[in-house]
């Protein structure tokens, strides 16, 4: 229970629009790293916010940790799982690089020394140093989702979310995201991603879900 995401017979559609999911059902270790692939449409975002909380199913149950996201706020669902979206830019609101990365920990108090020596650790893995005074709505597609993707580790994650992780990034890049990857896998934290790159799917998916009209069509490790 303590390292599980467990989505119970839920059912899920949109407001005037198609069911995606119905009595659907299935377990995460959060321990572990998750691929998700699947067509447009099969259910692969949709699930992710359903997890989050963004979204809320019409029946059935998700727990995190135990705790029924019913019970859980946004915010509360947050400190427990890092969600990087398919586009950053609608989680970026800060009017620079380095308060993106700052300010959420700063607002809760914590200690403002160590709060800027993760900020500089993550600027250098994710090379945003030319750019950490920049107003993050100005910069590239990729720099922003780097900045996405660090925003959300700087509040050190039980788990991570990240929908197309490697979208825009180059090589190099992906190499670095790949780094901390592993290093977080080493701290037993997991990640839980949508992606289609194969490279990188062989590099972290130990477990692959296939996801095909809100069901799960293969899965495996």
């Amino acid at each position: 229970m303590d390292n599980l995401i467990e989505v119970s017979n839920i059912t899920y559609q949109y407001h005037k629009g198609r069911k995606v999911f119905e009595d659907f059902s299935v377990q995460f270790d959060c321990r572990e790293s998750t691929v998700i692939t699947g067509k447009n449409g099969s259910g692969k975002t949709t699930l992710t916010k359903l997890i989050m909380g963004i979204l809320k199913p019409q029946s059935g149950n998700i727990f995190i940790f135990g705790k029924n996201t019913k019970d859980l706020s946004l915010g509360q669902t947050g400190e427990m799982i890092g969600y990087v979206l398919q586009y950053p830019e609608r989680q970026i609101f800060a009017a620079s690089v380095m308060e993106e990365l700052t300010f959420p920990l700063l607002f809760k108090g914590e200690k403002k020394e160590d709060i800027l020596l993760k900020a500089e650790e993550l600027i250098q893995i994710f090379e945003l140093e030319k750019v950490r005074e920049s107003y993050p709505f100005f910069l590239s597609y990729g720099e922003k989702r780097r900045l996405a993707i660090a925003s959300v580790l700087m509040n050190n994650p039980r788990y991570l979310v990240l929908d197309e992780p490697t979208a825009s990034l180059d090589k190099d890049r992906i190499r670095a995201l790949s780094q901390v990857l592993n290093k977080l896998k080493g701290k037993n934290i997991g990640t839980l991603m949508i992606t289609h790159d194969k490279n990188f799917i062989e590099a972290h998916g130990e477990r692959i879900i296939q996801l095909e009209g809100g069901q799960i069509i293969k899965d495996e490790k």
